[in-house]
């Protein structure tokens, strides 16, 4: 069977925030690892939980290490976010966005997310919402229920992480796909902030505002 001639080798992942006007406290946390496995989360504290994205950040990271072998399987991400639910049990809440490679050869993405932070799917041809099943629930109500998505990446596609900060000001995908495109001609890593910048309006962020994108690296096969 003759090589595919393009075969993905690697994650670009870059991710940026920012605060709200006139606050120096930023509510929103995001995490971006390569090992064990690529994986990235955005996390969105509700009221004045500055600390409660960061704790469940961390403790994300945790899960994700102490249980790699099932970071391919949707039912344990189901079962984190209840434990990150308990983590923040009593306290400030949060919402989460997450998702993992498990192999990056395979072009498989898995995540899942609790609250009103979005994945979009950014394209050639458009872009859509991934996370179309409503998940109001956020981490520390006690009742989070995490939903769940799956999707195999393909040349060109970019995978968005945004907390509602960063998308509610766009009032279209098409303007959300304009301002993640028009980075391209620059560098990848220039695309969180392109969003962020096309969302922030002249006398600044209304919220707090996070964004993540992600793209698999392609290369010739026979190439080093």
């Amino acid at each position: 069977m003759p090589s595919k001639p393009f075969s993905p080798h690697a994650i670009e992942c870059y991710g940026a925030t920012r605060s709200q006007a006139g606050h120096k406290a930023n509510e929103d946390a995001f995490v971006i690892e390569h090992d064990p496995v690529p994986y990235a989360a955005v996390f969105d504290g509700a009221g004045n939980a500055e600390q409660a994205a960061k704790h469940v950040a961390r403790f994300f990271k945790t899960l994700i290490k102490d249980q790699i072998a099932r970071v391919g399987d949707p039912g344990a991400w189901e079962g984190w976010v209840r434990l990150m639910d308990s983590q923040l049990m009593g306290g400030a809440q949060s919402t989460f966005i997450g998702m993992a490679v498990p192999d990056v050869e395979a072009s498989q993405l898995v995540g899942a997310y609790a609250g009103n932070s979005r994945a979009y799917l950014v394209g050639e041809t458009g872009a859509k919402l991934i996370t179309v099943e409503s998940s109001p629930r956020r981490l520390g109500s006690g009742n989070a229920q995490g939903k769940t998505f799956s999707l195999e990446l393909r040349p060109y596609d970019i995978l968005l992480l945004m907390s509602d900060g960063a998308w509610v000001p766009f009032g279209s995908m098409h303007l959300l796909r304009k301002a993640t495109m028009s980075a391209l001609s620059r560098h990848f890593s220039d695309v969180p902030q392109a969003i962020l910048d096309a969302a922030t309006p002249p006398d600044g962020p209304p919220d707090d505002m996070t964004a993540i994108a992600l793209r698999l690296r392609y290369r010739v096969s026979g190439e080093s």
